[in-house]
C-alpha cells in the first residue's frame, strides 16, 4: 500500500468513527451537542469571512493596465536594443 492509500484508509476510518461518536452524543445530550455544533459551524463561517476580509485589506491593489503596458514597451525596447547590439557584434566579428 502506498502512503496516500494509508492516509485515505485512516481518513475513512476516522470519519466513520466520528459519525458514530457524534450520533451517540447527539442521542445522549441533544441540546448541548446541537448548541456546540451550531456554534462551531457559525464560527467556521465567521473565520472564513474574516480571513477573506483580512486578505482583501492587506493585499496591495493591482497595477493599472496602462502602467503594465508601459513596462512591457520598455522591456521590448530593451530587448530590441540588445538584439541589435548582438547583431552588430556578430557582423564585426565576420
Amino acid at each position: 500500500m502506498s502512503k496516500d492509500q494509508i492516509i485515505g484508509v485512516l481518513l475513512l476510518l476516522v470519519s466513520i468513527i466520528g459519525i458514530i461518536v457524534y450520533g451517540y452524543l447527539i442521542y445522549m445530550y441533544p441540546m448541548i451537542i446541537t448548541q456546540i455544533t451550531l456554534f462551531v459551524a457559525v464560527a467556521a463561517v465567521g473565520l472564513i469571512v474574516a480571513w477573506i476580509g483580512y486578505t482583501l485589506a492587506t493585499t496591495p491593489p493591482p497595477k493599472p493596465i496602462e502602467e503594465i503596458e508601459k513596462e512591457i514597451e520598455k522591456e521590448l525596447q530593451t530587448l530590441e536594443k540588445s538584439s541589435e547590439e548582438k547583431k552588430e557584434e556578430e557582423e564585426k566579428k565576420q
